[in-house]
């Protein structure tokens, strides 16, 4: 399959020219497939030079043409501007383009007309709910979701926000089932809920947004008997959270949060997204491991004889999904009925507590997923 990238300002009539050109073959030919990028004119340069220093090429005009590599992975090979685009498609499409220039500047005056009423929709969108936040949820068919969101549309959670708008996505997902959760959350009737939004493409993805949650999973068990399989999930994956990133450079907002949580690749995850999202701050990026603190928690908690609520402060270090470790250096326990007691409120070292108990040096707890 090939997969080309069509980068360019909107007003620009080489991009519309090399935009009809790429929509003629990816109808044409089946493997063929196509990105449009249309940027304003007043925001090109900056975003043509980031995208220049993100892959080490050199390129000062537009159109931005680059092939992505599907099967090899890493950073896309570069084409060019539109002279080598349609070199390109004649050597290996035998497919030319013979536009007159009235119509390139009429495709071109188009597409920026289009795009500033995209943009101006965009800003309406956002007007009308000036004060809503913003939640998208990816992978929201994840049995999770039904926990998740609850005891997240809250004014504990979010103590400042008097509406959120969730939109929930799950990429070429059962839309009935998207629809039924939907339903389901409406009817949880939360106060802070105003609306929520469903999305099975990313034609919308991750706009306006300010909170971001990735709960997508790629991998099963199966996928482990069949390397294959499993690789070429991994592959899409990795295409997949590329995407994510870009997507959310160019619609989230600025001060966004991003949050990928899961039982699979989160640390790669998290670095796809950091990589191609390069005007955002990596900061705002979480990658959450609280499924293995709460199960150093709960094993902390059976020895100490509390429950895993009284446990706090355990730190994973690590990859998720390979080799980790529990630390312990500053995890503390409420409510232990030992020597030394006190109120509600009073903590303890873990592993002080730990260390009086066996009197032997206690290493690191080292843990490592199947």
């Amino acid at each position: 399959m090939a997969k080309f990238v069509l980068a360019g300002k909107a007003d620009c009539p080489y991009y519309a020219k090399a935009e009809l050109l790429a929509d003629a073959l990816q109808l044409s030919l089946p493997n063929f497939k196509i990105r449009k990028i249309c940027i304003l004119p007043d925001e090109w340069k900056k975003w043509l030079e980031a995208t220049c220093v993100l892959n080490g090429w050199k390129h000062d005009k537009s159109p931005l043409i680059w092939r992505e590599l599907l099967e090899q992975g890493g950073k896309g090979m570069l084409i060019g501007g539109f002279s080598d685009f349609l070199e390109h498609c004649q050597e290996y499409y035998s497919i030319t383009s013979d536009m007159p220039t009235e119509t390139m500047l009429s495709v071109s005056a188009e597409n920026l007309e289009t795009r500033v009423n995209f943009i101006k929709e965009q800003q309406q969108h956002h007007n009308s709910h000036i004060n809503a936040l913003h939640i998208w949820i990816s992978g929201a068919l994840n049995p999770t979701c039904h926990i998740l969101i609850p005891n997240l549309l809250s004014a504990e959670v979010f103590p400042h926000t008097t509406a959120i708008i969730l939109h929930m996505l799950e990429v070429e997902g059962d839309e009935e089932e998207l629809k039924g959760l939907k339903m389901e959350t409406e009817d949880l009737a939360l106060p802070l809920l105003h609306h929520v939004t469903i999305h099975t493409d990313l034609e919308l993805a991750f706009l306006e947004a300010d909170v971001i949650l990735l709960l997508d999973e790629w991998c099963d068990g199966k996928d482990a008997e069949d390397e294959c399989h499993g690789e070429r999930k991994l592959n899409k994956m990795k295409e997949c959270y590329k995407e994510y990133g870009e997507l959310i450079d160019t619609r989230a907002k600025k001060d966004v949060k991003v949050i990928v949580a899961g039982d699979s690749f989160v640390n790669l995850k998290c670095s796809l997204l950091v990589e191609k999202a390069h005007l955002t701050d990596s900061r705002r990026f979480v990658t959450m491991a609280t499924q293995l603190e709460n199960m150093a928690r709960a094993i902390l908690a059976k020895k100490l004889k509390v429950r895993a609520s009284d446990v706090k402060d355990v730190i994973v270090w690590g990859n998720i999904s390979g080799t980790f470790y529990a630390d312990l250096q500053r995890a503390k326990v409420f409510n232990y009925n030992g020597p030394i007691k006190g109120p509600s409120f009073f903590s303890q070292s873990v592993l002080k507590i730990l260390h009086d108990r066996t009197s032997e040096r206690l290493h690191p707890l080292a843990l490592t997923s199947d």
